[in-house]
């Protein structure tokens, strides 16, 4: 057999193809890291200003006029109306003017994030520094000391996000690339939901009581790791059913490229570029990394739209994989493509 002959008998037609595919992926992953978070950039920043009423709305204008537009300036009432909004997620951080001094607060939560704390600090200092004032921070939601640069529930989602699409993936391909019928699709998803749960439960245990990385209900953050684990593997087996094991390159697609440099884990949401910040509370990572940190530091407050955004994508995938099963005939069960062992070797 000559050369060419053995590249052929070695590498099919099909497997080229999912290595091409692969390729694909793995730039895809470069441009998505880099382009996101090669230079975070803080813009329009939701920042409270409590000021007396003659100098609120100057101060709101050239809050509003920095270079590079990083606050979103508005008036808040009082103090303690700020301090409530931050706490609820409303807002990233708040100026009160002092009207007899002139030191001034500015009230952050590093627990969303230390670098959004940090940036409005910084700003803060150097506008301040501008009017002859001073300031000083006050951290209402501190990041754990434990808790490095308050990323630690950024990693906990993500290692939920990777256990799920890697056990739909497992169950997807272990007898063929697509479900065969209602019978073993409801099995698939019965095994997924099993996973889940001790997923959920084991995460939350080892950033727990084990490590002490998180603070925060044990069992609110098993709740919420159940639902990612369940969300991401029934996205991966809805995607399996319908493209096969190209299904499996979707889900790191939507999960891993896009969905984990655009969840406001290593920099918060508004110091990503905006493609980035536009999708990223979409996708299983944003949602599951908001929620995490706010149960953690913010009291539970704020999560309804997050685990509603996870709970889609888990109904979603649930429905079109029994839908997908459902329409599969005898002859289609037959016809389905070999275990995923099988692909590159026939």
């Amino acid at each position: 057999m000559t050369f060419v002959d053995e590249v052929k008998n070695a590498v099919t037609p099909r497997a080229a193809v999912l290595v091409i595919g692969v390729l694909a992926l793995q730039l895809l992953f470069i441009a998505s890291y880099l382009g996101a978070l090669h230079k975070p950039k803080p813009t329009e920043i939701p920042f409270g200003v409590v000021a007396p009423q003659q100098m609120s709305a100057q101060l709101l204008t050239e809050l509003k006029n920095l270079p590079g537009g990083p606050l979103d300036p508005r008036a808040v009432a009082d103090e303690a109306t700020a301090r409530e909004r931050i706490m609820n997620r409303e807002i990233d951080g708040a100026l009160i003017v002092n009207p007899t001094g002139t030191t001034d607060t500015v009230l952050v939560a590093s627990g969303g994030g230390t670098a959004m704390a940090d940036t409005l600090t910084k700003t803060l200092t150097k506008v301040e520094q501008a009017q002859q004032r001073t300031v000083r921070s006050v951290d209402l939601a501190p990041a754990s000391d434990q808790d490095f640069n308050g990323i630690s529930s950024f990693y906990l989602v993500v290692g939920w996000c990777v256990g799920g699409y890697l056990c739909a993936s497992i169950l997807a391909i272990s007898a063929g690339a697509k479900p065969a019928n209602r019978q073993r699709a409801l099995i698939r998803t019965g095994v997924m939901a099993l996973y889940s749960v001790l997923g959920g439960i084991g995460g939350a245990l080892i950033i727990g009581p084990i490590l002490g990385a998180l603070p925060g209900s044990f069992w609110g953050l098993s709740g919420l790791g159940a639902l990612t684990v369940f969300a991401v593997g029934m996205l991966t087996l809805a995607l399996q059913a319908l493209t096969g094991i190209v299904g499996i390159g979707l889900a790191v697609l939507i999960v891993v490229i896009a969905g984990n440099p655009s969840a406001g884990g290593a920099f918060p949401l508004p110091m990503l570029p905006d493609f980035w910040r536009a999708i990223g509370p979409a996708l299983p990572p944003g949602a599951g990394t908001w929620v995490a940190r706010s149960i953690a530091y913010f009291n539970g407050n704020a999560i309804t739209g997050p685990l509603l955004v996870l709970s889609a994508w888990a109904a979603v995938g649930t429905l079109v994989t029994f839908l997908i099963a459902m329409r599969r005939t005898p002859q289609d069960i037959a016809d389905a493509p070999p275990p995923f062992g099988s692909v590159v070797e026939d």
